[in-house]
């Protein structure tokens, strides 16, 4: 039966270009996104370059009762998902104070329950043939309190800590879970998440460098990848400081005169 990889996102963004590197090694492809225009033109520059077949499903993920619609179309198709792309997120900064409170539950849904749901979904599948992957993209995020994006910091800091236990349940199977904590790379992230400050002053990555770097963290079994040097460094000398003081440091990443 043909492999297939499922990705959320995978209309556009990083998620597009992870699509592209699963359908470069001829995997086939299922693609959950909100855009149908965007899946329809993935679905059809995708197969025209690598001659893969292609399904697409048009779901608001942010709304936890389209969660199930992932796997019953998967089933109803009979798609031998052997990889799931958890890719889809979104971002916000703003003041807590001052959020949209649907806005953040919102986040929480498709940044954390979404995740969970599909994995939940697809992991006995993978566990009856002893064969699967999944690749989780959190971010740099993970690590921090995040003052002025609290909710965001918060559900990346969700989705590593359950990858990572998820992935040790799974020791002595060739089921694994790897996570990917990239910092600021080129999307359609910072207009939606409108911390562009934070942009300004980071060297970012390109989206196609990011994806590269993932999938092969997912095919070389890596557990966590926090991606870039200075954001190791920055990851692993937070250890030696106070939680407030990270936190402080945190503030004045993400807002002007914090």
């Amino acid at each position: 039966m043909n492999k297939y990889a499922l990705i959320t996102g995978g209309a556009s963004g990083l998620g597009k270009e992870l699509a592209k590197l699963f359908a470069k090694d001829k995997i086939n492809l299922f693609l959950v996104s909100s855009n149908i225009n965007n899946l329809a033109s993935a679905k059809e520059e995708l197969e025209k370059e690598y001659g893969v077949e292609i399904h697409i499903l048009a779901l608001d993920l942010t709304n936890p009762a389209n969660f199930p619609k992932v796997k019953e179309y998967s089933d109803a198709h009979k798609l031998n998902i052997k990889y799931l792309v958890n890719c889809a997120g979104f971002g916000d900064q703003c003041d807590f104070k001052d959020m949209d409170i649907d806005k953040q539950i919102k986040m929480v849904e498709l940044n954390c329950n979404c995740p969970m749901y599909l994995m939940r979904a697809y992991i006995n599948d993978m566990l009856k043939d002893d064969e699967g992957s999944i690749l989780n993209i959190a971010s740099l995020a993970s690590f921090f309190p995040g003052p002025y994006m609290v909710s965001y910091h918060a559900t990346k800091a969700f989705l590593l800590n359950i990858s990572e236990g998820i992935n040790r349940e799974l020791k002595g199977t060739k089921v694994h879970v790897s996570t990917v904590c990239p910092g600021p790379f080129t999307s359609g992230f910072v207009a939606k998440a409108h911390n562009d400050y934070v942009f300004k002053k980071s060297k970012v990555l390109s989206g196609e460098k990011v994806a590269e770097i993932s999938y092969k963290a997912m095919n070389k079994k890596k557990t966590v990848l926090v991606i870039g040097f200075k954001n190791k460094m920055t990851v692993f000398l937070s250890r030696f400081f106070s939680r407030k003081f990270v936190t402080n440091g945190s503030a004045k990443t993400l807002k002007e005169n914090a």
